[in-house]
C-alpha cells in the first residue's frame, strides 16, 4: 500500500509540474538537495537547430515526461526500463547544462528539476536501490550531490603520499568533497567496493607488480566499475577496467559468441597495464595518464598544447568529467588505503578470488560443469565472468576456472560422465536457400549478423552460397529448462542424434515426452524443415 501511495503522490506532483503548476508544489514535496551534476559529454543533434532559439524549455519538458515514465516503470518493478530511462534523463541534463548562459527563470527551473530528480532517484526508486553492481559505479559517479568544479590554477595541495614508484596522493578541496560524499551518501556503495577490493586484490596486485605498475592503479578499476567484472556502461564499456570494444581488441581482448574477454579480470588487467603503460610513456605523468584513460589521449594532448603545460591542475579546458576524474580517483585511493580512519569496516570474512584452471577439450554445458564441480551455476559463472552463453567455447583448450578446493574432485567426476551428457547443442544447422542472405537468415533466427558471421568465420558478409551449411547459434544459449542441472527439476539430460525417417512425434513418444517440449528445449520453430539427419537434440527425461 505504501508503494501505491508513493506512486500516486509522485504522479500528482509530476502532472502539476508538466502542466506548469507553481514551483512551490514541487519543492513542498521533495526536500532540498544540491544541484545534480554529472559527467560532461559531447552532445550533438541529428537535425539542424536554430542556435538563436532557446532549447531549454524543450529539454526540460522531455526530461519531465521521462521522469514520469521512470516512476511508472519503478512502480511496475521494471528495473531495465528504469535504468534506460534514467540514462536518457542524464543525457538531457548534460545537454541543458551545456546550453550556456541561462536567464534567471531558466536557472531556477533547472535547479528545481535537478533537486526533484536527485531526490527521486537517490531515495525513492525501489528498483535503483535493488540494482546490483553493473550500473552502480556509474551511478555513484553521477550521483555527487554538490557541483564539484576544479579551481584550475588555484588548487592548494596537502600531500598524503609521494613515494617513488607510486602515484602521488594529494588532498585538495575537491578531493575532500568526494571523501565527504563517500562517508555520507555514498557510504553503502563504497563499502561494497571495499569488499570487492579484499576479494580481488590478491589477483590484481601481482599483475600490476609483474608489469611494474603502481599498486594505486587498482583504485582506478574501483572507480571505473566498482571492481565488478560484469559492469557495463551506457557507453558500451565492459569489465572491471571499462574497455570499449575497439580499445579492448587493440590490447588483445577478444569478443565472440561465447565470451567477452573484457570481463575476464585476469586478461583485462593485463590489457589495462599495457594500455596505461603506453599512455604513461606518452605523457610521463600519472595524472595526465589517468586523464587520458578517461577522455582519450587526443584531448589531453590538445589541452596541454593550448595551455603550454603538463600540469593537470592548469588544464581548465579539459571536459568537466575529466577535471573531476582525478579528485574522484584520489579520494577513493586515500580512503581505501586506511578505511578505518574514515569510518569504514575492513572486511574480514570475504573469500579471496583464488582459482585453478581445467583445460576442456570441447564445448561443455555450464550446468553440467557446475553439477560435477559441486557448485551452483551462478558460482561457476562468477569464476568465469567472460562466458556469454550457457556453454564454454567450441575450440579445444578453453581454460575453465574453478575454486581451488573443487579442482581435484572435478577431474575424476568429469571423466566418469559419458561424453554425450557433457555437451549441449548450441547451434541449429541452416542450409542456405536461393534468395537468402546473411541478413535474412539472421532475422529468421533472431541473432545478430555479427554473431552469425563470427560463429561461421565469414569475412565477407555479402557472400553466402546456395547449399552452404551455417551453424546458427541459439539465442541466449540454453533455453530448455531452469533447474540447477540446466533442465526441469527432477529431470536428467539425454542427447539424441536424429536418424533418417525420424519425426519429433516419434522421438517424443520414444522418450515419454511431448514434441512441444522438445521444440522448447531446443529452440525449434514450427516448419517443414524442423529437424534434420545428424542433428543433436537435448531431451529431458525423469
Amino acid at each position: 500500500m505504501n508503494n501505491i501511495l508513493r506512486a500516486i503522490v509522485f504522479l500528482l506532483v509530476l502532472t502539476k509540474a508538466l502542466l506548469g503548476s507553481e514551483a512551490k508544489s514541487i519543492s513542498s514535496v521533495f526536500p532540498s538537495a544540491s544541484v545534480f551534476t554529472t559527467a560532461t559529454t559531447d552532445t550533438t543533434s541529428n537535425n539542424a537547430v536554430d542556435e538563436t532559439r532557446n532549447r531549454f524549455p524543450e529539454i526540460l519538458k522531455d526530461a519531465k515526461l521521462l521522469m514520469s515514465e521512470v516512476i511508472i516503470s519503478d512502480f511496475n518493478k521494471d528495473t531495465l526500463e528504469v535504468a534506460f530511462l534514467l540514462s536518457k534523463i542524464f543525457e538531457l541534463l548534460i545537454e541543458a547544462d551545456q546550453i550556456g548562459e541561462m536567464n534567471l527563470e531558466d536557472k531556477e527551473e533547472f535547479g528545481r528539476f535537478n533537486r526533484t530528480f536527485t531526490d527521486l532517484y537517490t531515495h525513492n526508486l525501489v528498483t535503483v536501490q535493488n540494482i546490483n553492481a553493473p550500473v552502480m559505479a556509474e551511478k555513484v559517479w553521477a550521483d555527487i550531490s554538490e557541483a564539484i568544479e576544479i579551481e584550475m590554477g588555484e588548487t592548494k595541495f596537502t600531500v598524503v603520499d609521494d613515494r617513488d614508484g607510486h602515484i602521488p596522493l594529494v588532498r585538495t578541496k575537491q578531493v575532500d568533497q568526494y571523501i565527504n560524499y563517500f562517508q555520507t551518501k555514498g557510504r553503502k556503495q563504497f563499502q561494497i567496493w571495499l569488499d570487492r577490493y579484499v576479494k580481488y586484490k590478491d589477483l590484481i596486485l601481482p599483475i600490476l607488480k609483474e608489469h611494474e605498475m603502481p599498486e594505486e592503479l587498482m583504485y582506478l578499476a574501483m572507480i571505473e566499475s566498482g571492481l565488478n567484472p560484469k559492469a557495463y556502461s551506457k557507453a558500451k564499456a565492459s569489465g572491471m577496467w571499462q574497455f570499449i570494444y575497439s580499445t579492448g581488441k587493440t590490447y588483445g581482448l577478444n569478443r565472440d559468441w561465447y565470451r567477452d574477454e573484457r570481463r575476464d579480470p585476469v586478461k583485462a588487467t593485463h590489457a589495462a597495464c599495457k594500455y596505461l603503460k603506453d599512455l604513461y610513456t606518452l605523457f610521463d605523468n600519472w595524472y595526465l595518464t589517468l586523464a587520458a584513460y578517461n577522455c582519450g589521449e587526443g584531448r589531453v594532448l590538445r589541452a596541454s598544447k593550448l595551455h603550454q603545460t603538463y600540469d593537470f591542475w592548469q588544464m581548465h579546458s579539459l571536459p568537466r568529467e575529466t577535471r573531476n576524474y582525478i579528485p574522484y580517483f584520489l579520494s577513493a585511493a586515500i580512503i581505501a588505503r586506511t578505511p578505518e580512519a574514515y569510518g569504514f569496516k575492513v572486511p574480514k570474512n570475504i573469500k579471496p578470488f583464488r582459482y585453478e584452471t581445467i583445460a576442456l577439450e570441447k564445448s561443455a554445458d555450464i550446468a553440467v560443469l557446475a553439477r560435477v564441480a559441486g557448485l551452483k551455476p551462478n558460482v561457476l559463472r562468477e569464476y568465469n565472468p567472460e562466458l556469454r552463453q550457457s556453454a564454454t567455447p567450441t575450440e579445444a583448450g578453453y581454460q575453465l576456472k574453478l575454486p581451488v578446493e573443487n579442482k581435484n574432485g572435478f577431474i575424476a567426476a568429469w571423466n566418469a560422465i559419458p561424453e554425450e551428457e557433457r555437451f549441449a547443442p548450441q547451434f541449429v544447422v541452416h542450409r542456405v536457400r536461393y534468395g537468402e542472405s546473411l541478413w535474412t537468415i539472421s532475422k529468421k533466427y533472431n541473432v545478430s549478423i555479427h554473431d552469425l558471421a563470427a560463429v561461421n568465420k565469414i569475412r565477407n558478409r555479402n557472400k553466402v552460397r546456395v547449399g552452404q551449411k551455417l551453424n546458427v547459434p541459439l539465442k541466449g544459449g540454453r533455453v530448455w529448462g531452469n533447474g540447477d542441472n540446466g533442465g526441469p527439476p527432477g529431470y536428467s539430460k539425454r542427447v539424441y542424434r536424429v536418424k533418417r525417417g525420424d519425426t519429433l512425434g516419434q522421438i517424443a513418444e520414444n522418450f515419454g515426452t511431448r514434441a512441444s517440449k522438445i521444440r522448447r528445449w531446443n529452440n525449434l520453430k514450427y516448419g517443414s524443415h524442423l529437424i534434420h539427419v545428424g542433428q543433436k537434440l537435448v531431451i529431458w527425461v525423469k
